[in-house]
């Protein structure tokens, strides 16, 4: 019998043969069971908005906060800060956060080709949510974060949080409220990876530099 054989026949005896609920696998009517803790401890939505910060700051990503009033400002002295001649914009970015920016607009094209995304210095989105517990962004593609390639090419990435709106606690609050069929991007701090003597180097898969704005984070307590 080959390799092939085997693992065909494991497959067969794992997956229950229709109407009979036999084999090992669980059939589509079993419930899969979900007695692991949804939420680590009790928090007010400003404890939670401070442990995304800390989570974040421990990947290495840089967290600023800020109002609506300040928003645009910030995001101007972020791109010029980083030296950008370009800024990518997703379809939906809302106008006014980039109303005091100086850089070239990039808008996204489904033309686009990698090396030209390469080329543009950094990209502004928005977010579907964030999880405090483990210092993650998720995208899913939504009008303010344009497609999935444009936040993993350039080398400057700029995400906008609204808070507490958009911060969730756990990763089993998360999943309800994200649509599956989407093109979900979770971001746990810039792209890095480490080699077998454990050198990191960053930016390898997606940008070098993630900086995370939590847009309404004034109020600490």
């Amino acid at each position: 019998m080959s390799s092939k054989d085997r693992i065909l026949a494991r497959i067969r005896r794992a997956v229950p043969e229709a109407g009979t609920g036999t084999g090992l696998g669980a059939g589509p009517e079993a419930e899969i069971p979900r007695d692991y803790l949804r939420v680590h401890g009790t928090r007010t939505p400003a404890e939670s908005v401070d442990l995304l910060a800390a989570n974040l700051a421990e990947y290495r990503a840089k967290v600023h906060r800020t109002d609506e009033d300040g928003l645009a400002l910030l995001l101007a002295s972020l791109l010029a800060a980083r030296g950008a001649e370009t800024v990518l914009v997703p379809p939906g970015l809302p106008p006014y956060w980039l109303s005091a920016a100086d850089q070239t607009r990039i808008h996204d094209r489904a033309a686009s080709t990698a090396h030209e995304l390469d080329r543009v210095a950094s990209v502004v989105t928005g977010c579907a949510l964030a999880i405090a517990e483990t210092g993650t962004v998720v995208l899913d593609g939504g009008p303010a974060q344009g497609r999935r390639r444009i936040t993993l090419v350039p080398d400057h990435h700029v995400c906008v949080v609204r808070v507490p709106d958009q911060v969730v606690d756990s990763v089993p609050l998360a999943l309800p409220l994200l649509d599956p069929t989407r093109p979900l991007t979770w971001i746990s701090g810039p792209s890095a990876t480490s080699d077998i003597e454990l050198d990191r180097v960053e930016g390898v898969h997606g940008p070098r530099t993630l900086e995370v704005v939590l847009l309404g984070a004034q109020v600490h307590g």
